[in-house]
């Protein structure tokens, strides 16, 4: 499958890292072209299966039939603004978490999240899928804490893209766990948000993972 990831930072690093060890190819894109071909370079050193990995600017990509918005909450309206119709008929991924600028709440009101904030921007046809958001960027690289794999919270209204979500994750070696409906993200963000306290108050290093221990 073609993946787009758009922004190069840490998260879209460690999402592209699994993409690829699933043998998927990546497209990355960020404002800073040099990022972008730096972590390209990485990511061709590790692809398994022959998995294409380019680069491309947001004016001129081929948008792979599933989108990454690897950026800010903000940032990720602002992209699907700009790219409008571009991303009718997509899968895009939402992995944003809107802290607020002391990192010590969420920025969105209680009834709602980044995930549906942006399902409200994104053309008719696209499919906006809540991912990876409960997962810290040096760990999603890995795929793995001390031999356990990541588990990936997903949320969304399309049964479909989930699957198609779903498939990614499984295929990079992480397990996938459907959390239900859209409107979980705003659960998920409240997660992620538990999980960045958590990291502070007990000097953890963005280095631990949510995991959904099912029973014999």
């Amino acid at each position: 499958m073609n993946v787009t990831v758009i922004g190069a930072g840490n998260m879209g690093r460690g999402i592209s890292h699994r993409l690829v060890a699933g043998g998927h190819a990546v497209t990355l894109v960020d404002s800073n072209p040099e990022a972008a071909e730096t972590v390209a370079k990485e990511l061709r050193g590790v692809a398994k299966g022959g998995a294409a990995v380019k680069t491309s600017s947001l004016e001129n990509v081929l948008l792979g039939e599933v989108v990454v918005l690897a950026v800010w909450y903000g940032v990720n309206l602002d992209l699907a603004k700009q790219l409008g119709a571009k991303l009718a008929g997509k899968v895009v991924v939402d992995i944003a978490n809107p802290l607020n600028s002391t990192y010590d709440g969420l920025a969105t009101a209680p009834d709602t999240s980044s995930a549906e904030e942006l399902a409200k921007v994104v053309p008719a046809g696209a499919k906006v899928v809540k991912a990876f958001n409960t997962t810290f960027a040096a760990t999603l690289v890995a795929g793995q804490i001390g031999g356990i794999p990541l588990d990936v919270f997903i949320a969304g209204d399309d049964e479909a893209a989930k699957q198609t979500v779903s498939g990614l994750v499984t295929d990079g070696g992480l397990v996938a766990v459907d959390a239900g409906a859209l409107h979980r993200s705003r659960q998920l963000e409240g997660l992620a948000l538990l999980g960045i306290t958590l990291q502070f108050k007990h000097n953890l290093g963005f280095g631990t993972g949510w995991k959904l221990i099912r029973p014999n």
